[in-house]
């Protein structure tokens, strides 16, 4: 016998029913989406300038008790683990650049403050790209130099547990701005820690042993008047900073 009319027409509410719940999700999953993409775009070209004021604050409220860096890796190349050279209350902003001269590819920790909004999406989504410290990309290159902004005259400490292999100026538009400072680490002795744009202290020479965030090796020397630096894009100052590079301890001795 085929079916009644009320069957055939319960039969049919029920798949208009079931039709209308679908077409609410579809509308409310769209919504969400869209309060999502706006939300990122918001974060994505309305954070970066807030960024570097929130770093600052730091700067400017820190408590003065801290005398050293406490241990924190910034960054990583196979067993070289590069701590933080300047006291957390001190540091303006992280960046990193290509460098020229051979020096290795870093792999920073935290996260990238000036990511573009593909990435933003991307992570949001997928996770990823978390943590601290916060650091910006200064070109489209590699990220071989790491600078640790911090104004002139702050203290900058071993990155790395190691020995001093060589001291030499260094030197800008034909002046000299304080000295390259040469490390090999305890970790791979095949590599050579490189500092610049900091006065080495007057206590180290060759063969001086250095420990990690303990032994003060200079101090960071102002570049302002003669060259233009990119990590002021980030800082409400000048931008001057300490720059630390990885190199194989072959270049060292070419050089």
């Amino acid at each position: 016998m085929p079916p009644s009319r009320p069957t055939r027409r319960r039969r049919v509410e029920r798949r208009e029913v079931r039709s209308a719940r679908r077409g609410r999700r579809f509308a409310l999953l769209t919504f969400l989406a869209i309060v999502l993409l706006i939300a990122l775009l918001l974060t994505a070209f309305g954070g970066n300038a807030a960024q570097p004021l929130r770093q600052l604050s730091v700067v400017n409220l820190a408590a003065t008790t801290q005398t050293r860096p406490y241990p924190q890796i910034v960054a990583l190349r196979g067993p070289v683990r590069i701590q933080m050279p300047i006291v957390q209350s001190r540091f303006t902003a992280i960046g990193y650049h290509s460098a020229s001269d051979g020096a290795l590819t870093l792999s920073p920790i935290g996260h990238q403050a000036n990511e573009g909004v593909v990435q933003r999406v991307f992570h949001a989504i997928f996770g990823g790209s978390g943590g601290h410290p916060a650091w910006f990309q200064l070109d489209g290159g590699a990220t071989s130099a790491l600078d640790v902004g911090a104004t002139p005259g702050t203290n900058v400490y071993s990155p790395v547990d190691g020995t001093i292999v060589g001291i030499a100026p260094f030197i800008v538009a034909g002046h000299r701005f304080g000295e390259r400072l040469d490390i090999q680490p305890q970790t791979a002795p095949a590599l050579v820690v490189e500092l610049t744009q900091l006065s080495a202290d007057p206590t180290l020479s060759v063969g001086s042993n250095v420990v990690s965030g303990a032994t003060k090796i200079g101090v960071v020397v102002d570049l302002a008047r003669v060259e233009r630096q990119a990590l002021a894009r980030y800082t409400n100052d000048s931008g001057d900073h300490v720059s630390v590079e990885l190199r194989p301890a072959s270049a060292l001795v070419l050089s």
